[in-house]
């Protein structure tokens, strides 16, 4: 008879990951959390977490484990960003963690001062390097310091998943087996269902038509044979609160979980990502 351990670590839990690289009460990192009918192409949603700071944040992934996780923070910046700093080696041709190493051995402030020089130095319109997947997802460029500040969640995000020793796909073959760490987009997601805009931090823009472009999100999510292959199963309770987030953070969230659910479908080695993913920049999954 197989132990109750030797079962959890064959069924991890699903979760979500909708960051933020200065978390408070007003702003926290929320998570999703749920777990997968591999059967069915179900995810199960169980409940919707909140971390006020960095360390609880430490504290909740610790706690769930073993799972496989989407986090919608950027994995890598463009590789041509990277050559033009130096950072890809020379007669050594870096990995993707020793490059990342260097660029979060820089403050904020240096990097920012390195991306700004760089777009200084391009002509308009093709101001900011992209990743490959950045151009197929919609996402920001990775090296982007405002609107969304997308090159302070790498910064803050990476160091807090290295020290749970977390294992990145396609990225490092190191790592603990049990914590599976996924780029994931949201956006991606929600743009294949409405264009229209779900949410904001601004309470002069968290309109009614936002809230209506909730719940049709929500609606199909929750309905077969979604953009993702995958059903989202969730409570009365936990549709009101996806609905009523005007941050659109529980929503985010909780397709964090789904692009997740779309990577533990397919698992190891690849977890739904393509072959040819390029080491330094990464991907995100389902994309």
């Amino acid at each position: 008879m197989r132990s109750m351990l030797t079962d959890k670590l064959q069924t991890p839990t699903i979760i979500g990951v909708d960051f933020t690289s200065r978390p408070t009460r007003v702003k926290p990192i929320t998570i999703a959390v749920g777990s997968l009918d591999r059967q069915s192409a179900t995810l199960n949603m169980r409940e919707i977490l909140r971390c006020a700071d960095m360390a609880s944040f430490h504290t909740t992934l610790q706690d769930l484990t073993p799972w496989v996780g989407a986090f919608d923070l950027p994995f890598g910046l463009p590789r041509e960003f990277l050559a033009v700093q130096g950072w890809l080696g020379n007669n050594h041709q870096y990995t993707w963690r020793e490059v990342t190493d260097i660029v979060l051995a820089h403050t904020r402030a240096e990097l920012v001062v390195r991306c700004k020089a760089y777009c200084d130095a391009r002509p308009p319109g093709q101001k900011f390097a992209h990743r490959k997947v950045d151009k197929l997802a919609g996402s920001s460029p990775s090296m982007k310091w405002v609107n969304p500040p997308v090159l302070y969640m790498l910064h803050a995000g990476l160091p807090a998943l290295f020290a749970l020793d977390c294992h990145f796909p396609m990225l490092m073959t190191s790592g603990n087996q049990s914590r599976i760490a996924l780029e994931a987009y949201p956006g991606f997601i929600a743009r294949q269902i409405t264009h229209e805009s779900y949410k904001s931090d601004d309470r002069a823009k968290q309109t009614q038509a936002r809230e209506d472009a909730r719940r049709q999100l929500v609606l199909a999510l929750t309905t077969k044979n979604t953009v993702t292959g995958i059903t989202l199963k969730i409570t009365r309770t936990l549709k009101q609160q996806m609905i009523a987030d005007a941050s659109g953070d529980s929503l985010d969230a909780t397709i964090c979980a789904l692009q997740a659910a779309v990577g533990a479908m397919s698992g190891a080695p690849r977890y739904g990502m393509p072959t040819d993913v390029d080491p330094i920049e990464g991907w995100i999954v389902g994309v």
